[in-house]
């Protein structure tokens, strides 16, 4: 069992200065999914930047239909609810990846669209769910971080892939301080790219693995290939394909294969 400190809103709230994200802190022992829980939060449009942590998630979900595998008091398993904001979709899931990226810190790089890897290993994604209640729509922002498993916590199949903060820092990372500074990064990101989007764009380029890269990805079913040659906020990565031309990929409907 792993020991771990305990996640405290109290805590968390403590010396946080953020206009919207975190302005309001849960913490639930356990839940299904925290996404599932934001988007029931989400009904009411008071709850605008609400930051919800669950210690474990019973059914964890990933991109694609995967699961999100943690166990109890290992990450940070939490979620975010946005009301009507300004971003859309596609700059909202890019500026989420930059601000996660920086909170983490370490020299953490983006894999499109919503994976961090240190040192070429996967310690945290994002799941990104919208949805419109009445006349209001929600995004549910979900983040998982992998802070303090070991490498035998992980399936035999993703050892070789997935990591965790504690195994590639060698320290035991604080979850109390990591999720503050995650709060404090999507606050400021996002009020960042509501007027520049240019700014996401820029530190996006610096952290991402695919930029200047020949990539594979798979879109609606359909395999592309081509260089990478940047990223629209609004229509996705941006790829010259082998074949000739130019084509954007939205984030949630392209994902990264090997060829």
């Amino acid at each position: 069992m792993i020991r771990t400190e305990s996640l405290n809103p109290d805590k968390i709230r403590e010396g946080l200065q953020t206009r919207h994200i975190g302005s309001q802190v849960v913490v639930f022992d356990s839940t299904s999914s925290t996404n599932d829980l934001a988007a029931q939060y989400g009904r009411n449009p008071d709850n605008h930047g609400l930051a919800i942590f669950a210690e474990q998630q019973e059914a964890g979900r990933g991109r694609a239909g995967h699961r999100w595998l943690s166990p109890p008091g290992a990450g940070i398993l939490c979620s975010i609810v946005l009301i009507d904001s300004p971003l859309r979709s596609e700059l909202l899931s890019l500026t989420a990846a930059v601000a996660l990226a920086e909170a983490i810190g370490g020299g953490a790089r983006i894999k499109w669209p919503n994976d961090i890897l240190l040192n070429g290993k996967k310690v945290s994604g994002i799941l990104l769910d919208a949805s419109v209640c009445d006349t209001h729509r929600i995004h549910c922002l979900g983040i998982g971080i992998n802070c303090h498993q070991g490498r035998d916590d992980f399936p035999e199949s993703l050892r070789d892939s997935a990591t965790s903060l504690d195994i590639e820092t060698g320290l035991r990372v604080d979850r109390v301080v990591l999720a503050k500074r995650l709060l404090a990064a999507l606050d400021l990101w996002m009020e960042r790219a509501a007027s520049d989007e240019a700014a996401v764009v820029q530190q996006w380029q610096q952290a991402s693995l695919q930029l200047a890269h020949r990539v594979t990805l798979c879109f609606n079913g359909e395999r592309f290939t081509g260089n990478c040659i940047g990223v629209d906020p609004q229509h996705g990565l941006i790829l010259q394909l082998d074949h000739g031309g130019v084509r954007m990929f939205e984030a949630a409907h392209s994902s990264i294969v090997k060829e």
